[in-house]
């Protein structure tokens, strides 16, 4: 009762306060004193029936929409009746690929003041009309970084989700990061903010406790704006060498930074027993790289963290890891912890939280709730009071399977909330096996025999361990949509992988090369132990090596780090001559004294086991070894908890044609929904951009994009005409690369 009362009260305040704001300041001092609360009480109760209507936004100014990171707008021109006439507005394109094959866009652009910023495969930042996609402006990072000797820049090519906007005034900034620099440029002429750092841009490697100098550090998400402050997370390694997450606020003005908090808990603070005594001082990991969001009236900044590393074997770090796969409310003004929840204990499986929370107001309780949902890679909706961090659904702990190394000690139970139902199949056993043909069928039950398949948290061994729903999901990086009714839109992967782990010999006694060790510790779990990389894979075959590239050029993508592959300087220069000589069949040739050295800094010495990389488990033709459907569109609704439906998303072209329809398909990226009733969501494999009703689920009309749109689309109106605009980089599971920017926009009257 006590809890309630005081939940009443809060309640009563905050809507107080917002009807008071219509009022002059000497009324509102007076009417917010005790002895005036009956009358306040009337007005709150009359303005709940009567509040006035905003008119619709018509910009996209934040990063997946709006600070809570909904996805939502209310602009609603476009219908469930007119969608279908949907046409090309205009197409623009970056001219920027730097490889056909694995380039990509997954950027959610910003429209302001009709204006869009997005950027370019090479993370090129650019401003367009946003009604003609007519260029104004365009900033090339590596031209504009010019600090003597290259300093830490290392401008890896890799993705680039959004940009966050900032403006004071005539002061307009926008911020993002680009290899381990994180920049600042003018929004109206895309020049570096001169106040900002060095030439406007800072260092990641800095503010993070302990000397990061050569580790891999990145953001490929945008920050959260909060006042004067840019609250940023980062992506590093998933190996054993891995930088600490420490999430950051950076003074927009100045680049400095103003507060720090630590996810890998130092002496004194809370959650430092959840790990090995001096942990923070060599772990890595415990990163919030997929985004926050932020309640601005409140001041709480929400951030999700992915895994400790090394992702798959958590022997040197035994505890629960806190603040590893967790949802943190922190107070925006000064970094304090306000909550936590952690959605993995003791993580062995990379089960970062892949997605920003949402903000959603939900009919619980007496009055209703703001709230906050976060999706998972295991299909999971946790649902949580903003301010108290109290679970909205009961959440379970439950035990989970054990170990079979015998240096690993598992957490004994994990969270599951009860409601909503997962939004991803659970369990992988030979009745799931994909049945589309018989043959495909029999190779698919025969190897299921050989595997471990347990459910939910089954840690990784040296046989075979199926992961799904798989490391990509389960919910992704694209995020859920949400609109003011609580009805949550997420889609979903159900594709099965394979993972293992091999005890690694520490040479000279295995009778491995130094460089077969170098490939094996740092290359082979996304390369595969064979170099072949694969057909749907983000990362290349290696046999070809000498066909595409000469040793000079490895180096440097090994110096440097390439796309979605982080820089390894931190190598020693005989394990990179070594590296070099394995890959192009060369004779090795290293001094004894140099190969100990090398030796005695590989991480076998602390990892004992070697990841055998992500493998998708599929048939024979190439299809998830499952039953369909392999990806599938969701509409939750967060007030009851139930599922209003429940559709495939996206089908096989090549299977259509055989009469196999709807089977649903792997997919990137997230929906938008509008408060004219449409969903639009591209992120599939057959390259289309759709449109659905948001009541049903039922498809409205469909396009085809010059490229995959792996990326989330933005909704804005220019001139009272509405536009969808979507992305196009393609280069995921195999499909072509692009560098395109497209708009639909129903016909000119």
């Amino acid at each position: 009762m006590r809890i309630a009362g005081k939940r009443l009260r809060l309640w009563y305040k905050r809507r107080l306060r917002r009807i008071l704001r219509l009022l002059p300041h000497q009324t509102r001092r007076v009417m917010m004193r005790p002895r005036f609360a009956p009358f306040g009480c009337l007005l709150v109760f009359l303005a709940a029936g009567c509040r006035p209507s905003e008119p619709a936004r018509t910009d996209w100014p934040s990063y997946l929409g709006d600070d809570g990171r909904t996805h939502y707008s209310g602009l609603d021109q476009i219908t469930p009746e007119n969608a279908h006439t949907l046409e090309v507005a205009w197409t623009y394109k970056t001219g920027d690929l730097w490889d056909p094959r694995f380039s990509q866009i997954q950027t959610n652009p910003l429209i302001v003041d009709s204006v869009l910023y997005g950027a370019t495969p090479k993370i090129g930042v650019f401003a367009l009309e946003a009604h003609t996609g007519r260029e104004l402006w365009r900033f090339d990072p590596a031209t504009a970084y010019h600090e003597p000797g290259g300093g830490d820049m290392a401008l890896a090519l890799g993705a680039c989700r959004g940009l966050a906007y900032w403006a004071d005034g005539a002061d307009r900034r926008l911020l993002f990061a680009v290899g381990s620099r994180l920049f600042a440029v003018d929004a109206a002429t895309g020049k570096p903010a001169a106040s900002f750092g060095w030439n406007g841009s800072v260092s990641l490697h800095e503010g993070l406790g302990r000397d990061a100098t050569g580790l891999f550090i990145t953001a490929t998400t945008p920050g959260a704006v909060y006042k004067d402050l840019l609250i940023l997370g980062a992506r590093v390694s998933e190996g054993a060498d891995a930088a600490p997450g420490h999430i950051r606020a950076y003074d927009i003005r100045t680049g400095k930074i103003a507060w720090v908090f630590h996810t890998i808990p130092q002496p004194g603070e809370e959650g430092y027993d959840t790990w090995p005594k001096e942990a923070y001082k060599t772990a890595g990991g415990a990163n919030s790289w997929a985004g926050m969001s932020v309640d601005k009236e409140r001041g709480i900044v929400y951030a999700p963290t992915g895994s400790a590393s090394f992702d798959f074997w958590g022997g040197n770090r035994a505890g629960a890891n806190l603040y590893a796969n967790a949802l943190l409310a922190l107070d925006a003004a000064t970094g304090k912890r306000l909550w936590h929840f952690q959605t993995v204990h003791h993580d062995l499986w990379d089960r970062d939280l892949p997605a920003p929370p949402t903000l959603v107001r939900v009919k619980h309780g007496l009055f209703g709730t703001d709230a906050v949902a976060q999706i998972t890679k295991s299909g999971f909706v946790f649902l949580f009071d903003r301010e108290t961090g109290a679970p909205l659904f009961p959440i379970e702990e439950r035990p989970t399977p054990r170990s079979e190394l015998p240096d690993e000690a598992p957490w004994p139970t994990q969270p599951f909330p009860t409601k909503p139902a997962p939004f991803a199949r659970q369990r992988f056993g030979p009745e799931d096996a994909n049945d589309l043909d018989p043959a495909w069928r029999r190779v698919v039950t025969d190897s299921l025999a050989r595997l471990r398949s347990e459910g939910q948290f089954t840690p990784i061994g040296e046989r075979g361990t199926i992961i799904f729903p798989g490391f990509d999901g389960g919910g992704e990086w694209g995020g859920a949509a949400a609109d003011p009714e609580g009805i949550l839109y997420v889609n979903a992967n159900e594709m099965p992988w394979v993972a293992a782990l091999k005890r690694t010999q520490v040479a000279p006694l295995s009778g491995a090369s130094l460089g077969q060790q170098t490939y094996g510790a740092f290359c082979a779990s996304c390369h595969g132990d064979d170099r072949k990389g694969g057909a749907q894979s983000t990362y290349p075959s290696l046999l070809d090596l000498h066909r595409r590239l000469d040793q000079e050029e490895v180096r440097e993508i090994v110096e440097r780090g390439r796309g979605f592959m982080p820089s390894f300087r931190r190598l020693t220069e005989p394990q990179k001559e070594a590296l070099l000589a394995f890959l192009y069949g060369d004779q090795e040739s290293v001094d004894e004294g140099a190969l100990k050295e090398a030796l005695s800094k590989q991480d076998p010495e602390t990892i004992p086991y070697q990841f055998m990389g992500y493998h998708r488990f599929v048939s024979p033709e190439g299809y998830p070894a499952v039953k369909p459907p392999w990806g599938t569109l969701s509409a939750i609704d967060l007030n009851t908890g139930a599922y209003k439906w429940r559709i495939p998303l996206g089908e096989a072209p090549e299977l259509a044609r055989r009469g196999i329809r709807r089977t649903g398909l792997e997919n990137y990226g997230g929906p938008i929904v509008t408060a004219g009733g449409v969903l639009f969501i591209a992120a599939t494999r057959d390259e289309m951009l759709r449109a659905f009703d948001k009541r049903n689920g039922r498809l409205l009309w469909q396009a085809k994009l010059p490229a995959g749109g792996y990326a989330t689309p933005a909704t804005y109106s220019v001139g009272g005409r509405q536009y969808v605009v979507i992305a196009c980089g393609g280069g995921k599971m195999g499909t072509p690369s692009g560098d395109y920017y497209v708009a639909f926009a129903l016909p000119k009257q």
